[in-house]
């Protein structure tokens, strides 16, 4: 085994991952790279026009080019802060349960009630939670956000979504890729091998409530994550890979 850095690595409000000493694609860029999702066209430029018009005035007093770049940013800003929302309702619920006070964004207060009646109804014993999970083999990583044992005595694989149009099927991909990491990263950075689990699902928390979701993790969702990554890895790679410089016509014969 390489003695060489295998950590992910926090970047602002991003995050990457290294394994052993070489970047590697997470699951969710992977999958996000590798699965074509034809909604998500009319979801940026949605996402693009709200913006501009909830910030209309700031954006006005802006350069054009300032302007520009901030409405480019806008749909990923969005989606950053959609994905650290579960990790944050999550740290605000046990919080809560341990009795400690909490100052939460009123935005999801109701989300963090949803996950507590979660924890009441499956009452989960948590094994691994926001660990950064690796798999050497086919080199990918990811970070999973909990591992618990749940009141129906499964040990179950769970991923917290908090998106207002529920549980999409790239859920059980993800999960997939997740349940097939060949280890674990503990705090001292040592590798521990990935518990076998039971059943995978999405808690999908809303202001409302909440849904557990079973999700089709097997064997063939992980085949389809891999064909996934070889499309991704496709898309990545450099055009000369493919193309050669353009072709000579061949000489003449001189009659």
């Amino acid at each position: 085994m390489s003695s060489a850095p295998t950590r992910r690595i926090e970047r602002g409000r991003g995050h990457s991952y290294l394994l052993d000493g070489l970047p590697v694609d997470g699951v969710t860029t992977i999958i996000g790279d590798g699965i074509p999702k034809p909604a998500l066209i009319d979801w940026a430029a949605r996402t693009t026009a709200e913006f501009a018009v909830d910030h209309w005035d700031e954006l006005a007093a802006e350069t054009s080019s300032k302007r520009l770049r901030t409405l480019e940013r806008a749909r990923w800003n969005t989606t950053k802060a959609a994905a650290a929302r579960g990790t944050t309702i999550h740290r605000f619920a046990q919080q809560l349960a341990a009795g400690d006070e909490i100052q939460a964004p009123e935005e999801i207060l109701g989300h963090i009630d949803a996950y507590l009646k979660f924890t009441e109804d499956w009452r989960p014993v948590e094994q691994l939670v926001e660990v950064p999970i690796f798999n050497r083999t086919l080199r990918y990583a990811g970070t999973l956000d909990l591992v618990a044992d749940l009141a129906d005595g499964n040990r179950w694989l769970l991923d917290l979504k908090t998106a207002g149009s529920g549980i999409w099927p790239e859920t059980a991909i993800q999960l997939s890729a997740y349940r097939h990491a060949e280890f674990w990263l503990d705090n001292d950075g040592n590798e521990q091998p990935m518990p076998a689990v039971d059943c995978c699902a999405a808690i999908w928390l809303r202001a409302d409530g909440y849904d557990l979701h079973p999700v089709d993790a097997s064997e063939q969702a992980f085949r389809i994550f891999q064909y996934a990554r070889q499309v991704a890895m496709f898309a990545k790679s450099p055009r000369e890979q493919w193309i050669d410089e353009a072709a000579t016509p061949p000489a003449r014969e001189v009659a």
